[in-house]
């Protein structure tokens, strides 16, 4: 592709950002549900989504990082 029009690790994070940001949120409303066993109140859904916002965004990053990868090596 010789550098044109490759998506830069970013571009790819804004696109993936909402993706993410929910698998995060999912993952923390599950771990709260789990944490129920052993006396923690479980996470409301909106306390997950919030909760997911900041750390949505390192997952961005290395969900960028791996999908730029994949492209390049596709290349």
């Amino acid at each position: 592709m010789s550098g044109q029009g490759k998506w830069s690790v970013r571009r790819l994070a804004l696109l993936l950002y909402p993706f993410a940001m929910a698998a995060v949120a999912i993952n923390l409303f599950m771990l709260g549900l789990m944490g129920q066993a052993i006396g923690l109140t479980a996470l409301s859904p909106v306390q997950a989504l919030v909760i997911a916002v900041p750390l949505g965004i390192p997952a961005t990053i290395a969900a960028g990082r791996w999908v730029r990868g994949l492209m390049d090596e596709a290349d």
